[in-house]
């Protein structure tokens, strides 16, 4: 995370916390119950307003949740001319919609900022698939450079449409963390002839989403082979590479795209030794041969081969909107398929399944927020909606501490007709807080972890 990222990820840590807030609030307000404090953030308060209904608003220094507290007389006596505004007095049917209300709120803003992208529409790069990197899912479902993915399945039966290569590659990481197969509807590039395609990518379950997972799915875009970047130093430039060359071959093989190109790189060497290639280049005009000698790398446990430039990502970018009533289905389909595979996922991961390294924290979230930010207002809104939504999902877990835990205790009233005894509250509130502080602790790490790979 970059000091540039912290802006980005506070106004987002704001907005979903103060949306969550406000939904218990209203809610509360609807039935009855006196609000005293409306808080965002915790500790010494640096902002305060008194509402006409005597709610004090705050703003406080600690911009790392928020809460509402209601008059309660679990908390303390309560005067016997305010006691029909207390939480506690309300039907359980009240209680539990108050509860439920603030992650109601966070799904749906979700869904308004989904639908909210679908109608301003982006340019976005287009679902045309380059060379499969070899031993790649890709290529032994027998994908090939200048395939276009116009829909996926993972059942061969209901269909969605693919309108980008994100909406590709989300379907894909969705199949792979849960452990499922997908099928793919492909037509070559101009969207002739129709083919379909089964990607196994059940056989990656349980993998964790890195670059390696991302080299062995084997989807990437269909780009020129052109060097974007040389970095000063390494062994292309020593070989005498230069950005803006456009690469004709690679030891005699024709190089059709940049991701043919990337392969090539990775699998120039012999066991432990790197071994020289033999590149034509075209450079202003002029063809140029070249022998780059790459560096071998550790990746994952295996050695690649780098020579530490970057060949152009830039891939056929169409624009895709939608029209109201669209864009609105669009945004409760993605918020519920997301919801759905959160779930699913959280569950693998339960019974080990599933790898725990897909919990990211608080450094990965930030690093989303700076780089959506840069992108662009629909970048970050997307990203502020898949928050939001897993925000949503997170609360409604059963654990004591959060919105989940509260309903459990009034499902149980409900069915027993007795309120949770104090005691087991108290147990609960711990074992609760315990599995949070390792929840965290876990994707914490993950975030560390992530940096230490990535600086290697």
């Amino acid at each position: 995370m970059s000091l540039s990222d912290i802006p980005a990820f506070l106004v987002a840590l704001a907005l979903l916390i103060a949306i969550h807030e406000w939904g218990h609030y209203r809610v509360a307000r609807a039935c009855g119950v006196k609000v005293l404090r409306f808080s965002i953030g915790f500790g010494r308060v640096l902002w305060r307003r008194v509402g006409r209904n005597g709610t004090e608003f705050t703003l406080s220094a600690l911009p790392l949740g928020g809460y509402v507290r209601m008059l309660d007389e679990r908390d303390g006596p309560v005067a016997p001319a305010e006691r029909e505004q207390a939480f506690s007095q309300r039907p359980l049917r009240q209680r539990a919609a108050i509860v439920a209300a603030g992650p109601l709120a966070n799904w749906l803003l979700a869904v308004l900022l989904f639908a909210a992208v679908a109608w301003i529409g982006s340019e976005v790069p287009k679902a045309v698939l380059g060379t499969p990197p070899a031993g790649s899912l890709a290529e032994r479902a027998g994908l090939h450079a200048g395939d276009w993915v116009r829909a996926t399945s993972p059942d061969n039966q209901q269909w969605q449409d693919v309108d980008s290569l994100s909406d590709l590659q989300s379907a894909v990481a969705r199949a792979q963390a849960l452990g499922e197969s997908l099928h793919l509807t492909v037509s070559d590039a101009q969207g002739h002839g129709s083919r379909s395609v089964h990607l196994e990518t059940e056989r990656l379950a349980g993998r964790a989403p890195d670059a390696r997972l991302f080299m062995d799915i084997g989807l990437l875009p269909l780009a020129d082979p052109v060097l974007s970047q040389v970095t000063a130093g390494g062994p292309g430039a020593a070989a005498g590479l230069m950005a803006g060359d456009r690469v004709l071959s690679v030891d005699g093989q024709l190089v059709p795209d940049s991701a043919f190109l990337r392969d090539a790189i990775r699998r120039s060497h012999d066991g432990q030794q790197p071994r020289t290639m033999v590149w034509r280049v075209e450079r202003a005009g002029q063809v140029v041969e070249l022998k780059p000698t790459p560096r071998l790398a550790d990746d994952g446990g295996r050695k690649v081969a780098r020579l530490d430039i970057l060949p152009a990502s830039k891939a056929e970018r169409v624009f895709v909107s939608y029209g109201f009533a669209d864009g609105l289905w669009r945004g409760l389909g993605q918020s519920w398929d997301m919801a759905a595979t959160t779930v699913r996922l959280l569950g693998r991961m339960l019974v080990g399944e599933a790898s725990v390294k897909n919990l990211g924290g608080p450094l990965a979230i930030a690093d989303a927020a700076g780089q959506s930010a840069r992108a662009g207002l629909v970048p970050y809104l997307e990203f502020l909606a898949r928050i939001s939504l897993g925000l949503a999902v997170l609360n409604l877990l059963p654990l004591p501490m959060l919105d989940g835990g509260h309903l459990m205790y009034h499902l149980f009233e409900g069915l027993s007709g007795r309120p949770v005894s104090e005691w087991w509250q108290r147990q609960l509130q711990r074992a609760g807080a315990l599995i949070l502080v390792l929840m965290m602790a876990l994707a914490f790490t993950n975030d560390i972890a992530s940096r230490l790979t990535g600086w290697h």
